[in-house]
């Protein structure tokens, strides 16, 4: 048996639940998104919904964290890649990839051709 589609009508409302982002959260985002702290501040009090003055002390403590953490080193990780994977720390092996296109299947058909349908 089949069951009988519902229409649009019939299905409640659809509810979308509005969270704000947390204080640690819009302070992130701004800090990716600008450089400049009172943008940050900007930033972020417009995605939280908060006067600037409220934001401020946050957006400034967390660029002090940010200042005296360690940059971050994308050579390591570039190293990592590369690194050969084998215990005997042999080169990694090349892979190569070729595309093969088979030629078009042609299917003949042999006997009398169909009759056109009345």
């Amino acid at each position: 048996m089949k069951k009988t589609s519902k229409s649009f009508q019939d299905l409640p409302p659809i509810r979308v639940r509005r969270e704000p982002p947390t204080v640690a959260e819009a302070v992130a985002a701004a800090q990716d998104l600008a450089d400049d702290i009172e943008q940050q501040v900007e930033i972020a009090a417009g995605l939280i919904g908060l006067p600037s003055d409220e934001v401020r002390p946050h957006v400034e403590a967390a660029a002090q964290a940010a200042a005296s953490r360690p940059p971050r080193m994308p050579e390591r990780i570039e190293q990592r890649i590369l690194a050969p994977v084998s215990p005997n720390r042999a080169p990694p092996r090349a892979v190569i990839v070729e595309r093969r296109s088979r030629p078009a299947v042609v299917v003949e058909r042999r006997g009398r051709p169909l009759e056109p349908r009345r």
